[in-house]
């Protein structure tokens, strides 16, 4: 059960498209030693549970290397591959078991091209890596990108390498000179790149420069609409046809020469631009346009082709503003670019805006501040008072790093400072100062009022007796008859009160002590002297 044969090492497979070579290397000095190789495919099972077999074009291999490239079918799925070295009936241990998945291992093979001499330039088509075969690793022939690398084929060649499309033309070439191409295919989202076609080699011939071929052919766009425009050397008649094709068929390997469609509006005229914004019916596409010239003598000249990237090309103008003022707040309204009707500008670019504003002063703009804003309404804050403020907006898209120029400027000034709380304030104290005064004074007035008549009504103490004395006195003179009684009575009381007062002693008037209603008479015989005296006072 012993053998001398060693194990095959470092097992390699080499993919190009689906084109697999199994390689490894052999260490021992035995001679007459041949090689076979076995692989599980892994498509529901596990390594284990799997049977190996033979792998087909690697049996009783003499070499280092064997193409199994019939073996593989299945592109995405894991493959296990071992080698073993055999004399006879002699073998030995397998090799470490190599693990793959042919996609990932695969390379890009190099690409098809013919070269072809026109006109001071080289027209190049490529064809796909796999273009002729039936079975392909890469389905996605559209996906393919091309890198050109071109040289003049001289001692002292300087390389230049450029992106085509599978039907190119490379001009800026001196004429009557050899260049050599190689051509690479890559696949840029997956990060790999193909192995160069073989070096391809042609002369150029003379540019043939007609006076009247349109020249200078460029694109000017503004808020998604395009214009054509170019420059005419022919002084005699010339009349336009402008031509555009869409962008993906250039992405095709076929030819697309009359594929190319007239420019509605643009044909047979004589001016030198073109509105060509009802072509672009797209914006995630591309278009290609040239000049088609006519000279009297019907010659026709096509100019170079421009290539059209809607979002790319087109700049974006200036927004519109609108100001306003309103409790201390400057109230910005922004426009997008293009007006109302420009859905394109508002709803692709993701535009947001800039703001300038300053107080517009006399010295010239002084104190200039920024605010960035995404929404089309802004606020500014912390105005000051009969003050001219000044705004101007910039809109911006950072996915495709554009940016408009500002907007016109417009200017407003904001209002006096409002004063009216302070004067309600003012007139609120004065109001309340003036009620507070009234209310003191009505409570006063009805103090004294109260008082005035609490006196005169109500005195607070009884009159004295001597002028209650005097009054009962008076009252019950007998000499006084009974209708005289009432009359002379409030007479004899008013004038003694308010006019004697003062001059009568109501001392010396002594009251008889004696009376005598039952006899009716009255006794004066000791005041003789007070009756008279009584009686010059009533008198009085």
């Amino acid at each position: 059960g012993q053998t001398n044969l060693k194990s095959p090492q470092d097992i390699q497979v080499y993919a190009v498209n689906t084109n697999f070579t199994l390689r490894w290397n052999y260490t021992g000095n035995d001679t007459d030693v041949t090689f076979s190789a076995e692989y599980q495919w892994l498509e529901n099972f596990y390594p284990n549970e799997m049977e190996w077999m033979e792998l087909p074009g690697c049996q009783n291999v003499t070499g280092m290397e064997c193409d199994f490239s019939s073996a593989v079918t299945e592109y995405y799925d894991t493959h296990y591959v071992r080698v073993r070295a055999e004399r006879k009936e002699e073998v030995s241990p397998w090799s470490s078991i190599f693990e793959m998945i042919p996609y990932y291992i695969a390379h890009i093979g190099p690409p098809g091209i013919l070269l072809k001499s026109i006109n001071g330039a080289i027209k190049v088509k490529v064809t796909p890596p796999e273009a002729n075969q039936v079975q392909k690793m890469w389905l996605a022939d559209l996906s393919f990108k091309y890198n050109a690398v071109i040289w003049e084929n001289s001692s002292n060649a300087e390389f230049r390498s450029q992106i085509i499309l599978p039907n190119a033309v490379i001009d800026d070439l001196a004429p009557y000179t050899t260049y050599c191409l190689k051509v690479q295919a890559t696949l840029p989202l997956e990060l790999k790149e193909g192995l160069f076609s073989p070096v391809h080699c042609i002369t150029t011939t003379r540019k043939v420069n007609e006076l009247f071929c349109a020249t200078d052919v460029n694109v000017l766009a503004l808020n998604m609409k395009f214009h054509l425009h170019w420059n005419n050397q022919y002084k005699k008649h010339v009349s336009y046809n402008v031509q555009y094709l869409i962008g993906y068929l250039k992405k095709l390997h076929d030819d697309y020469s009359g594929k190319w469609l007239n420019v509605p509006g643009c044909e047979n005229i004589t001016n030198t631009q073109c509105n060509f914004s009802s072509i672009i019916t797209t914006i995630s596409g591309f278009y290609y346009l040239r000049v088609q010239a006519t000279n009297e003598y019907n010659k026709s000249c096509l100019s170079k082709e421009v290539k059209v990237d809607p979002l790319v090309t087109n700049e974006i103008g200036p927004p519109g503003v609108k100001v306003d003022i309103s409790h201390n707040l400057l109230h910005i309204q922004i426009f997008p670019p293009g007006g109302s009707e420009s859905e394109v500008m508002r709803d692709h670019y993701s535009l947001s805006y800039q703001l300038l504003y300053w107080k517009n002063s006399s010295n010239d703009e002084e104190g200039i501040k920024m605010k960035a804003i995404k929404q089309t309404i802004g606020t500014v804050s912390d105005l000051t008072p009969s003050t001219l403020y000044c705004v101007k907006v910039q809109a911006l898209s950072e996915a495709y790093n554009k940016s408009s120029p500002f907007s016109e400027e417009k200017c407003i000034k904001t209002p006096r400072e409002k004063i009216l709380p302070v004067i309600i304030l003012a007139t609120f104290v004065t109001a309340l100062v003036v009620a507070l005064s009234v209310a003191t004074l009505f409570v006063f007035a009805v103090y004294q009022v109260y008082k005035k008549i609490k006196y005169v009504f109500f005195p607070s103490c009884p009159p004295p007796l001597n002028i209650e004395g005097f009054g009962r006195q008076l009252f019950s003179d007998p000499y006084l008859s009974t209708e005289e009684e009432a009359t002379e009575n409030y007479s004899v009381i008013d004038f003694v009160i308010i006019e004697e007062v003062n001059q009568i002693d109501f001392k010396d008037h002594k009251p008889s002590k004696q009376s005598s209603r039952d006899s009716g008479n009255y006794s004066n015989d000791d005041n003789t002297s007070g009756g008279k005296g009584s009686e010059e006072s009533l008198e009085k």
